[in-house]
């Protein structure tokens, strides 16, 4: 298991949060798509929110880099929908 790093941007609910989570060790081989379901499982078991829904509106790698870039919206109710912005990455030592 490798560590990674999240950092989520949203309209509401503090704003703006660093994560640090534990992954495969192929996780930034992965689609987007995976890099961040990974990333809302870690989420969804340890903010205390219970589950969060997301959509992806868009979703990026960056090979050289090594970084993920999602765009898209967090429902935390049918009535509370926020956009937001994640970048997920490997934790540097």
């Amino acid at each position: 298991m490798k560590k990674y790093q999240a950092v989520i941007m949203h309209g509401a609910h503090e704003g703006e949060a660093d994560y640090m989570f534990e992954g495969p060790d192929d996780l930034m081989d992965r689609t987007p798509v995976r890099v961040m379901r990974a990333f809302m499982e870690y989420l969804d078991s340890t903010a205390g929110l219970g589950h969060i829904d997301y959509e992806i509106n868009a979703a990026k790698r960056n090979r050289e880099q090594r970084v993920v870039t999602i765009l898209g919206d967090l429902v935390f109710a049918p009535d509370d929908v926020k956009p937001f912005m994640c970048m997920i990455s490997e934790k540097k030592d």
